[in-house]
Formats: C-alpha cells, structure tokens, sequence
C-alpha cells in the first residue's frame, strides 16, 4: 500500500507487507523489508536499509486526541541501516550513516548526528541532542533532554536520568562532552555534567559533575584520579585519552588524531 502522494526513487525494494503514507519521500537505492510502516511526512535518504516490521513516522501524543496524523517530519540520512523492529517518532532529524540494533525506540524532537551507533533495545526518550561518531551500545536509556556531544562511548545498560525530584514536571538532562566514555551499568543522576575525556566507570552512579579527565567510580561516584594514569593491560602503555589510541570507525582512522586534528586546523586557515 504506497499513497499516491508518496515520491518514489530510481532502485527502491519495498518488500510485501508495508505501508507507505502521504508526503513520503524515498530516495534512490533504499531497501525496505517485510512489513514495514513508513507514516505520513518521512524522508528517506538515498541507500539506506529499513528492517523488517520497523514503524517510522510514529505517532506523537496529539495523535490521540483525535486520531489525525499531524505534520510531524521525520527525516533519516543517507545510508543508514535499520535493523528490525525499530520504531522512530516524527519530529526527529537522524544524520548519515547511522546504525541501529533491533527494537531500538527514538522518541520525538531527537537530534542525531552522522555516524552514530545505537545498539539493540535502547530508547533514546525525546528531546535529545546527539553528536556526531557516537556509540551507544545495547539496552541503554537515554532519558529527555539529554545533550551527548562528538565521540562519546556509551556503554550497556547505562541509565541518564532527568527527573531531580521523581515524580515531577522538572526535567534536567544529562550533559556528556566530547571523548567521555560512559562504562556498564553506570546510572547518571539529573543535571550532571560530565566533561571531556571523563571516564564513569562500570556500575558507578554520578549525582555530581565529572572534571574534564577524570576518572569517577563508585555509589555514590568518587573522583580515583586522571584517566591519563590508566594503562592498557595488555601493552602497559597509556590507555586515555582514547583518541591517540583508537581509531576504528572514526574519521582519523586512515593515519592518527593528531595528524588528522591539524589537517582540519590547516583547513580553516585556509
């Protein structure tokens, strides 16, 4: 079922099953598998893969007022691949080359950069600002009004919290700067700011804000020292910041940071 308002590509594969609503737009080479529901106002980039019985487009609260679909947009960028069973909100912006696990839930008003990760069962809550080059790993909960700047590691089953004073109509997001990386099991309380390079580490929960380059652990969470005294365990070399270390999927990834860090600066000079 394809509206007659829905624009159409050169290469598409819509496989049985799936609806296609009004003012839909997919572009050349997208592939949409079994079942899928593309509601009205979405946008589709080129080459992108859709998973089977995932829901784009999903209806906000205002829907059930009335049962009218308002226009609420949705648009995600070239080459993302979806994978199953994904339900994505309208009133959301997902960049290029974004990959998702199964059962991945993005509410409304989300911002997403380019080349993010979002692993299996996570729920990204609405009302979020999410960087560019960000992996969020499996069964994490971002709560509303979260901010994650460029590069971040969030790892599973990690919890940003918003409310300060449950339940209420306050809501404080968690701020995470750029190179921070956030371990297993971590419980980040409304309001915290964790700055560059912080390190949280595995199970801790933080009710305060993380200096840049520091590494917290614990419940609640206790500055132990700088993450430039942790080593690699099996070189025994400096371990952090990650970014001299790690290059896999980023964009210095063809030499090192530093050399790609001032091939930017020499650009902007230019």
């Amino acid at each position: 079922m394809i509206h007659p308002t829905a624009k159409l590509g050169q290469n598409i594969t819509i496989k049985e099953g799936t609806i296609i609503g009004k003012n839909v737009i997919i572009e050349d080479d997208v592939y949409i598998d079994y079942g899928c529901i593309i509601r009205d106002n979405v946008h589709i980039k080129k080459a992108s893969f859709i998973g089977a019985r995932s829901i784009l487009g999903e209806y906000l609260m205002d829907f059930y007022k009335d049962k009218v679909n308002k226009v609420h947009p949705l648009v995600i960028g070239e080459n993302a691949l979806i994978r199953t069973e994904n339900v994505i909100y309208g009133d959301a912006v997902i960049g290029d080359n974004f990959q998702s696990g199964h059962k991945v839930t993005i509410r409304e008003g989300s911002n997403i950069g380019n080349n993010v990760r979002i692993g299996t069962l996570s729920d990204i809550q609405g009302h979020c600002d999410i960087g560019n080059y960000i992996g969020i790993h499996s069964n994490v909960h971002i709560g509303q009004k979260s901010k994650i700047n460029d590069y971040v590691w969030i790892f599973p089953y990690v919890v940003l919290t918003n409310d300060p004073t449950p339940p209420s109509e306050v809501m404080l997001g968690v701020t995470i700067d750029s190179f921070a990386i956030i371990a297993t099991g971590s419980i980040i309380l409304p309001g915290v700011h964790i700055y560059e390079d912080g390190f949280v580490g595995a199970g801790a929960v933080v009710n305060r804000d993380v200096p840049k380059e520091t590494v917290v652990v614990g419940n609640p969470a206790k500055e132990i020292c700088s993450v430039r005294k942790i080593k690699n365990k099996v070189t025994g070399e400096p371990a952090y910041p990650w970014r001299h270390t790690f290059k896999r999927g980023m964009p210095w990834e063809e030499s090192d940071y530093e050399i790609w860090y001032n091939g930017l600066n020499v650009k902007g000079d230019e």
